[in-house]
C-alpha cells in the first residue's frame, strides 16, 4: 500500500509586487525524501519554504499535510524575545524529560545553551534555531541555509546527523559539498517554475544545462517559424484572405507566446581589475605570536606569501582566523615576532559581518557615498575601476533591478547583500583581496563566476571560508588553525589538507590485523586508530566521525532507558511511554547500523 505524502501542494499561485513568484505550482514531498531546493538568489526558494511551513499564505492553491504529520522549519531570524537563554528557546517545545537532547545537539553545533539571549550574536541565534529543529525531530524538516555560521567541524557533524535521520528534509544551501553528500532529489526554481529531478544535487548542473539547451532549441525553432509565417503574411495573404484568417491568428498566437517567454537571468557582470603589481613578497611573518589573556591564537608561526598566492584559512569558529588575517596585513600588532609587508599593496576587503554596509541607506546612496566610488559633483554616477558609470547601470551588472536602486540595503536578502559588497570591492583596483566568508548566501552560478574571477585575478587572495568545495576550487595553500596556537600550512585545498593531515597522523608501520573483538557487533571503535589510505576521502571522514555518532546514540539510549524505567509511566502517561519506546527502538537500530558501517570501513582500511 502506497504511503501518503508528508506534504502536497496543488495549483499554488503567489504574486509579489504585481509580479508572479509562482503560478500553478504542484509539489509533493514524500516520506524519506532528501531534497535539494536550488535556484538563483531572489528566485523564491525561501518564500517556497515558508509557504511549506505555513508562514506565508499563497494567493490561491491547496497545501495538504496529513493529520499527525509534524513539519519543522529552521527560522533564519527567530524571535527569542520571550526567552532568557538560547537553551530556553531551543527547548521550548520539548517535554522536560527530553531537554537532554539540546545539550547533545548544542555540543555538535558548538553553541552554549546558557548564553543569554540579550548578548547572543546572530550566528548563535541561528544555531539555536537549528538545535531546536533537530531536537524536536519532526517528520519533515525544512532547512534554509543551515550551514551559515557553522564551522567545518560543525558542518561535518550536521552532515552525519542528516545522513542518519529517518525524517524527510528539504534543504537550501550554498555549500555544494553538503548538498552532494545529502540529497537524493532536486527541486529547481527557475522563473517561477519548479522542476523536480529524482537525482541529487551532484547531477544538477548537467540537468540544468540540458534543460536550457532544449529551451534554446525550442526558442530558435519558434523564431524561425514566426519569421517564415511573417513573410507569408506580408506576401501571400491578399489572394486568399478569408481562408487564411486561421493561419494569421496562429501567427499572432506564436508572437504572443514568444513575447511572454521569460528571459533567463544572466550571470552577474563581475570583474576584478588588478592594480599595478605589488612586490613579489606580499608579506613575511616570522615567529608570529598573539595571545588574548590565557588564550593563545598563534605561537611561533612563520609564513611567506608571494604575489599570486591564494591562501585559505580554516579552523573552528572562534579559533582566531580573522585575528591572524589582521596580524598578517598589519592591522593588529603581534605580541612577539614580526610581519614585513611588501611594497605597493592595494587592498580590498570583503567583510563577513557586512559591517561596511549601512542598512538604512539605499543601494543608490550606499554606492555614490562610498569614498572609493564617489564621482565629485555627480550624484548619479560611481567610479568603476577608474571610469565613471551610472549607478543603476552598475547595479544591473550585479543583477539588481532598477526598482531596487532606491530600496534600503536592509531589505535585501543575504545573497543580495553579498553581491552588493562584491560590487563595492570590485569597483576599485586592488592587488590584495581579503575575503572573509564570501560564499555565504550566494547562488551556484554566482559562486562559479566568483571562482573563475579569482582564478584569473593577477593579485593575491587571502580567504576565510567553511565551504570545502570552494576552498578546493580556489586555494593553492590551506592554513589550518587547530587551537592552542597551533597553525600549520598545507599545500593545496581542503581535500589536500585532509589527506596530508591523515597521512601525518597514520602510523609508519602497517597496522596489525583487527582482533577478534573487532568483528563482533558490540565491539567499540578505537577512536585513536589511524585512518588508512585505502579508503576514499569521504570514507576516511566517515570512519573518523562514526565513533562520535556511536557515543551519541549510546548516550541517548541510556537516557531513554532511564526515562522508561519509571514503572508508572505507562499508566500515567501512555503517549509519552509510546513515544519514548519508539525512539528507543529507532536509536537501537541506528546504533546497530552505525556499528556495522564502522566495522565494514575498518575492515576495508586494514585490507
Amino acid at each position: 500500500m502506497a504511503r501518503a505524502p508528508l506534504l502536497q501542494i496543488s495549483d499554488l499561485s503567489l504574486t509579489h509586487g504585481g509580479n508572479p513568484v509562482f503560478d500553478g505550482l504542484d509539489l509533493i514531498v514524500q516520506q524519506s525524501d532528501r531534497v535539494a531546493l536550488v535556484g538563483r538568489n531572489g528566485s523564491g526558494k525561501s518564500t517556497l519554504m515558508k509557504i511549506m511551513a505555513g508562514l506565508i499564505e499563497a494567493d490561491q492553491g491547496d497545501i495538504v499535510i496529513p493529520p499527525g504529520v509534524s513539519v519543522g522549519y529552521m527560522e533564519q531570524e527567530p524571535d527569542l524575545s520571550a526567552y532568557e537563554t538560547l537553551g530556553d528557546y531551543a527547548a521550548s517545545e520539548l517535554d522536560p524529560m527530553e531537554t537532554y537532547k539540546i545539550e547533545m545537539v548544542a555540543e555538535g553545533l558548538k553553541f552554549n545553551p546558557d548564553t543569554p539571549v540579550a548578548t547572543a550574536s546572530g550566528g548563535e541565534r541561528r544555531r539555536a534555531a537549528l538545535a531546536k529543529l533537530l531536537a524536536e525531530a519532526p517528520e519533515l524538516m525544512l532547512l534554509d541555509e543551515p550551514t551559515n555560521h557553522l564551522d567545518i567541524e560543525a558542518i561535518a557533524w550536521l552532515e552525519d546527523q542528516l545522513k542518519s535521520t529517518r525524517a524527510a528534509f528539504v534543504l537550501i544551501s550554498h555549500d555544494r559539498a553538503f548538498l552532494r553528500a545529502l540529497t537524493r532529489a532536486t527541486l529547481w526554481i527557475d522563473r517561477g517554475k519548479v522542476r523536480r529531478q529524482e537525482r541529487g544535487f551532484e547531477h544538477f548542473e548537467d540537468w540544468r544545462e540540458e534543460v536550457w539547451a532544449a529551451e534554446d532549441d525550442a526558442r530558435a525553432k519558434l523564431d524561425k517559424k514566426i519569421k517564415a509565417e511573417g513573410k507569408w503574411a506580408v506576401e501571400g495573404i491578399s489572394a486568399r484572405r478569408k481562408r487564411n484568417q486561421g493561419r494569421l491568428r496562429a501567427l499572432h498566437d506564436m508572437r504572443d507566446e514568444r513575447a511572454n517567454q521569460i528571459k533567463r537571468q544572466g550571470v552577474a557582470a563581475m570583474e576584478l581589475s588588478a592594480a599595478p603589481n605589488s612586490g613579489k613578497r606580499v608579506f613575511e611573518a616570522t615567529n608570529l605570536t598573539k595571545r588574548f589573556g590565557d588564550k593563545t591564537i598563534v605561537e611561533g608561526f612563520d609564513l611567506r606569501v608571494l604575489r599570486g598566492d591564494r591562501i585559505a584559512f580554516v579552523g573552528p569558529n572562534g579559533v582566531g582566523k580573522t585575528t591572524l588575517l589582521k596580524l598578517l596585513i598589519g592591522e593588529l600588532a603581534p605580541d612577539e615576532g614580526n610581519v614585513k609587508l611588501g611594497t605597493n599593496l592595494e587592498m580590498a576587503v570583503f567583510d563577513q559581518a557586512r559591517a561596511t554596509l549601512d542598512f538604512n541607506q539605499t543601494l543608490w546612496n550606499g554606492l555614490v557615498n562610498d569614498p572609493d566610488m564617489a564621482v565629485k559633483g555627480n550624484s548619479d554616477q560611481v567610479m568603476v575601476r577608474g571610469q565613471p558609470k551610472h549607478v543603476v547601470a552598475y547595479l544591473k551588472d550585479f543583477l539588481f533591478d532598477e526598482s531596487q536602486a532606491r530600496a534600503p540595503i536592509g531589505s535585501l536578502s543575504g545573497g543580495e547583500r553579498a553581491r552588493l559588497l562584491l560590487a563595492r570591492i570590485m569597483a576599485r583596483d586592488s592587488n590584495l583581496l581579503i575575503l572573509d566568508e564570501p560564499t555565504n548566501d550566494l547562488d551556484v552560478e554566482t559562486l562559479d563566476l566568483l571562482q573563475d574571477i579569482l582564478g584569473d585575478y593577477d593579485g593575491t587572495v587571502l580567504l576565510v571560508s567553511h565551504d570545502r568545495d570552494f576552498i578546493d576550487r580556489v586555494a593553492t595553500t590551506t592554513i589550518a588553525m587547530e587551537g592552542a596556537g597551533r597553525v600549520t600550512a598545507y599545500p593545496g585545498g581542503w581535500s589536500d589538507y585532509r589527506h596530508q593531515r591523515s597521512l601525518a597522523q597514520s602510523e609508519p608501520e602497517p597496522a596489525a590485523k583487527p582482533s577478534g573483538n573487532a568483528t563482533k557487533p558490540n565491539a567499540k571503535p578505537d577512536k585513536t586508530a589511524p585512518v588508512k589510505s585505502a579508503l576514499s576521502f569521504t570514507e576516511k571522514h566517515r570512519l573518523e566521525t562514526l565513533p562520535g555518532v556511536i557515543e551519541r546514540l549510546e548516550a541517548e539510549i541510556s537516557k531513554l532507558e532511564g526515562f522508561l524505567a519509571d514503572p508508572e509511566l505507562f499508566t500515567k502517561e501512555p503517549e509519552k511511554f509510546q513515544k519514548a519506546t519508539d525512539a528507543l527502538v529507532e536509536r537501537h537500530t541506528a546504533l546497530s547500523d552505525a556499528e556495522e558501517e564502522w566495522m565494514a570501513l575498518e575492515e576495508k582500511a586494514n585490507g
